[in-house]
């Protein structure tokens, strides 16, 4: 994929971003074929799922809210947030890298901490594991014979490895994103504000980070949807006694209690379409606002 569009460069005019869209009416029947054809997918992959889950988690509603579900959202929310924010900060330093220092090799440091996503879930959950598993018992076995203490599992088994299990896991995406924002700024506008006596740190903060808003959102929510639904590592590296939404649906799901596990599937559903119906309003009343500038 990168070496198909290695030499494919688009850089975005000033509010290029939030120009009117081309449109093409469709009247009679071939409106109404374009209508069925795209409302299809959406009617039977989203809407009609949805209303069964809807109607589930009505019927099991008393029995679903729980102070343990509400633990469990809330151990989902605070988990997903953590780990895209730092991935999010993680993709703009190695872009922003790169882009000042291409050499080769930063870009295959880079692009070898970016391959998290090519591997399965439990492959990651594994490989972190191990090492962690090792670092610990050769720190308890130095305590144990030093001091005289055991310290236990320091970092095995606890929240920092599920979230350094989704950071591996989700880096690419953040990194793909914030990247693909970053090459269509120009450089020009680097060597301008260099000359203009700016420092680097100077340029990201005033000017990279307010052009890279819409790709840093759109990053921030994708991540945060996987992290949400992410099962396999969670299962494997959480904390005794720590579950989350994707666990405990997988729970209720894999015994056939599916009107148990309905809550918990609408809060994943919607932990992705609220933050993305808010993207898409702020795009569009942007656009408008740019619009009516224009004309």
């Amino acid at each position: 994929e990168k070496l198909s569009r290695r030499r494919q460069k688009v850089y975005q005019k000033e509010n290029s971003r939030f120009s009117r869209l081309p449109e093409t009416k469709l009247n009679g029947f071939a409106g109404t074929v374009a209508l069925i054809y795209c409302s299809a997918p959406i009617l039977i992959g989203f809407v009609l799922p949805l209303g069964i889950l809807i109607n589930l988690a009505i019927a099991y509603f008393e029995v679903s809210w729980t102070p343990e579900f509400r633990t469990l959202t809330i151990n989902s929310l605070a988990l997903s947030t953590v780990a895209s924010l730092i991935v999010v900060g993680l993709a703009i330093f190695f872009s922003y890298c790169r882009r000042m220092t291409d050499g080769i090799f930063l870009g295959g440091g880079i692009s070898i901490a970016s391959l998290g996503y090519a591997m399965p879930g439990p492959v990651i959950a594994i490989g972190i594991l191990i090492p962690f598993a090792a670092f610990d018992n050769w720190i308890n076995l130095y305590t144990v014979k030093w001091f005289g203490v055991s310290v236990g599992l320091i970092l095995s088994g606890t929240i920092f490895t599920v979230i350094f299990a989704y950071v591996v896991r989700f880096l690419t995406i953040g990194q793909g994103q914030i990247q693909s924002s970053l090459d269509k700024i120009s450089k020009s506008q680097d060597m301008a504000a260099l000359s203009l006596g700016y420092s680097s740190f100077d340029i990201v903060r005033k000017f990279h980070l307010p052009l890279l808003r819409g790709g840093i959102a759109a990053t921030l929510i994708i991540v945060f949807v996987d992290c949400m639904k992410e099962l396999p590592a969670t299962l494997i590296l959480r904390p005794f006694n720590f579950n989350t939404l994707a666990v405990h649906v997988y729970q209720f799901a894999s015994d056939e209690m599916l009107g148990h596990a309905a809550l918990g599937c609408l809060f994943i559903v919607s932990s992705g379409l609220i933050p993305l119906f808010l993207l898409n309003f702020a795009i569009n009343s942007s656009r408008e606002l740019v619009n009516a500038r224009l004309r």
